[in-house]
């Protein structure tokens, strides 16, 4: 249960007790885009943090089949990967907007709704 202040001009109506399940709701859904975003970005890091063994990876490849190795064809490899990580950082951060503002209007709603 949520205490709510009401009316400081009305004395005899100083506080109702408001059922906080539209604020539970609102919360988890905060704490599932939290958790989802911290998740995609420490899958963005382990791929950084991996990038000078792909480097080593490329390197080998490249002698592997007598070709050469350059740097301009390693940095696209690169962002390539990269750019794949930010479109799921960003799909992740589109999708904590969403349900971020949709779980705070469902909570404007029902707190309208409790005062009115």
């Amino acid at each position: 249960m949520v205490i709510v202040k009401l009316s400081v001009h009305n004395p005899n109506l100083k506080y109702s007790i408001m059922n906080n399940s539209e604020y539970n709701k609102a919360e988890n859904a905060v704490n599932n885009v939290e958790n989802s975003l911290h998740n995609a970005a420490d899958k963005a890091k382990w791929k950084i943090n991996e990038l000078a063994d792909r480097a080593k990876d490329y390197i080998n490849e490249k002698r592997n089949n007598d070709e050469e190795a350059n740097q301009e064809d390693w940095l696209d490899r690169v962002k390539a990967n990269v750019s794949d990580a930010w479109d799921d950082i960003k799909d992740k951060a589109n999708d904590a907007w969403e349900k971020t503002k949709d779980a705070a209007e469902d909570v404007k709603a029902e707190w309208n709704k409790k005062t009115n």
